[in-house]
C-alpha cells in the first residue's frame, strides 16, 4: 500500500542540528538528489517556514494552493502535507526547525500558533509581511546564519535570535489563540495535539475533555473562544483532512482508510465524509487525480 511520503529533518552540520536556513536557489540545485520530489505532496516531521524575497508563485499546503509574492511568509506545521510549485522558482529562504529546537524556545516565550492551528478554519498558512517586518526578518536571518557559522558555540544566541523572529511574526499574524490567557492557550494547544495523536482512537469530544481533566462544556467554551469552532468541529476537521490526505496520495482502498482512521463501519465512513465535503470518498479521489 502506497502512503503519504514522510520527510525527516537532516541537519547539514552539528551547529545546524536544530535549525537550518536554506537558500531556495541552493534548494532548487539539489532537487535531483532528493529521494522525494518536493513538488509531490509529502508529510514533514519538522516545522518548515518559507520566506519569499523575490518573485511570485504558490505553495500547496494540505492540498490547497496558496499564491505568494515578495514578502510572503509560509508556515507549514509538523505532520502537515505540503508540496512546492517549482515552476516559478521564486527566491528566498526555507527555514527548517525541529520540534526539540522549538520546544527549547517555547520554554521561555509563549507563542501558541506553532500548534496544529491549521485545524482552525480561520487560520491561513500564509502571511504577507509589512515592509518593516521584512527588514526585521532579513536582519534576524542574517544574524542567525552568522551565529551558526561562528567558530564559538553560539546555540544560545541562535535560540535568542530565532525567538525574536518568532515574536515579531506572532505579533503580525495575530491569531485568535493570542487573545486567551496563557493557561487557556496551553490547554487549547494540548487539545489540538491530542486530536493529532488520538484521532484514530476516538472522535468523541467528551473523551478529549476527560483526557484534559475538564468537562465537555468547558472544552467547548474554550474551543469557541479560541477558534470560533466547537470541539467536535475541530475533531471532525482533522478527520476529514487526514482522509483527504490518504485519498489523494496513495492507493489504499476506501475500506482500508476507514479502518486505519478508526471507522468500523465503512458505510458510516462514506456518509461522514460526504456530509462534510458533499462528495463520496471515491468521487473526491477521482476529482483530485484529474
Amino acid at each position: 500500500m502506497k502512503s503519504v511520503p514522510n520527510v525527516e529533518f537532516r541537519a547539514p552540520s552539528i551547529k545546524k542540528s536544530g535549525v537550518e536556513i536554506l537558500d531556495l536557489e541552493l534548494f532548487y540545485s539539489r532537487l535531483p538528489k532528493y529521494k522525494v520530489c518536493p513538488s509531490h505532496a509529502h508529510r514533514i516531521n519538522y516545522f518548515c517556514f518559507i520566506y519569499i524575497t523575490e518573485g511570485e508563485g504558490g505553495h500547496f499546503v494540505d492540498f490547497k494552493y496558496h499564491p505568494f509574492k515578495k514578502g510572503s511568509f509560509i508556515f507549514v506545521n509538523k505532520h502537515q502535507v505540503h508540496a512546492f510549485d517549482l515552476k516559478s522558482r521564486a527566491k528566498g529562504k526555507m527555514i527548517n526547525i525541529t520540534e526539540d529546537f522549538l520546544n527549547k524556545i517555547l520554554a521561555n516565550i509563549r507563542i501558541p500558533f506553532f500548534t496544529p492551528t491549521h485545524l482552525v478554519s480561520s487560520q491561513q498558512p500564509l502571511l504577507a509581511l509589512s515592509s518593516s517586518l521584512i527588514k526585521t526578518c532579513d536582519n534576524l536571518l542574517l544574524e542567525i546564519n552568522k551565529a551558526q557559522e561562528s567558530e564559538t558555540d553560539c546555540q544560545l544566541l541562535v535560540q535568542l535570535l530565532f525567538s525574536s523572529l518568532l515574536v515579531a511574526l506572532a505579533a503580525e499574524r495575530k491569531t485568535d489563540v493570542q487573545h486567551l490567557s496563557e493557561a487557556q492557550a496551553l490547554r487549547f494547544q494540548q487539545f489540538l495535539l491530542l486530536i493529532e495523536s488520538h484521532a484514530a482512537h476516538t472522535r468523541d469530544a467528551s473523551g478529549y475533555g476527560d483526557m484534559l481533566h475538564i468537562s465537555y462544556k468547558s472544552l467547548n467554551q474554550l474551543c469557541k473562544q479560541a477558534s470560533g469552532q466547537t470541539a467536535k468541529q475541530l475533531i471532525d476537521a482533522h478527520a476529514i483532512l487526514e482522509i483527504k490526505r490518504r485519498l489523494t496520495i496513495g492507493s489504499a482502498k476506501i475500506q482500508e482508510i476507514a479502518y486505519e482512521l478508526g471507522f468500523d463501519d465503512v458505510t458510516y465512513f462514506v456518509k461522514f465524509f460526504k456530509r462534510h465535503t458533499q462528495l463520496t470518498p471515491s468521487q473526491f479521489r477521482a476529482k483530485s487525480v484529474n
